[in-house]
C-alpha cells in the first residue's frame, strides 16, 4: 500500500516541506542560484510540483516559487518517481545516483546541475520528519 492514500495526503506532507524550504536561508539561496525550473512528477498518487527558481519569486519571503499542478513555462529538469521513493528520499534514505541507475527516479535535463544541488537539500532530510511530526503524521516517519 502506498505511503500517501491520495493527493491531499501527499500535498499536505510535501507541501509543508517545500513551503518551509523555499524560505530557509540554508537551502533556498543555493537552489535559487542554480536558476533552474525543476519539476517533480509523482505517481501513486499522481501529483506534480515545480520549483520555479529560474525567475523572481512571487512572495517576498521566498527565494523561489513552489507551484502545484501544470505550469506554462519551460521546465529545465524533470524528475519522475513513485511518491513512496520521494518520501524515502526526503528522509535521507534514497541515494540519488543509485535511484537514477535503477530507474526508480527518471530524470530529464542537466543531471550534473541537479547533483550539485544535493548538498543544498541535505538539511531537508532532518526537516521532513520534523514537519511530519508537527502536522500530526508521525505514522509516516521512517525510523
Amino acid at each position: 500500500m502506498p505511503v500517501f492514500v491520495d493527493y491531499a495526503a501527499l500535498y499536505t506532507c510535501f507541501g509543508a516541506l517545500y513551503d518551509e524550504a523555499k524560505g530557509d536561508s540554508r537551502i533556498a539561496p543555493r537552489i535559487r542560484d542554480a536558476h533552474l525550473n525543476i519539476q517533480f512528477r509523482y505517481r501513486d498518487p499522481d501529483a506534480q510540483v515545480t520549483i520555479a527558481a529560474a525567475r523572481e519569486p512571487s512572495q517576498p519571503d521566498a527565494y523561489f516559487d513552489v507551484i502545484w499542478g501544470p505550469v506554462e513555462f519551460p521546465i529545465d529538469v524533470e524528475m519522475s518517481m513513485q511518491a513512496d521513493i520521494a518520501h524515502a528520499f526526503w528522509h535521507g534514505r534514497v541515494n540519488l545516483m543509485t535511484a537514477l541507475a535503477r530507474r526508480q527516479i527518471v530524470a530529464r535535463g542537466p543531471i550534473p546541475q541537479i547533483l550539485r544541488l544535493l548538498p543544498a537539500v541535505e538539511p531537508m532530510y532532518a526537516m521532513y520528519p520534523r514537519i511530519l511530526q508537527t502536522i500530526g503524521r508521525d505514522d509516516l516517519i521512517i525510523r
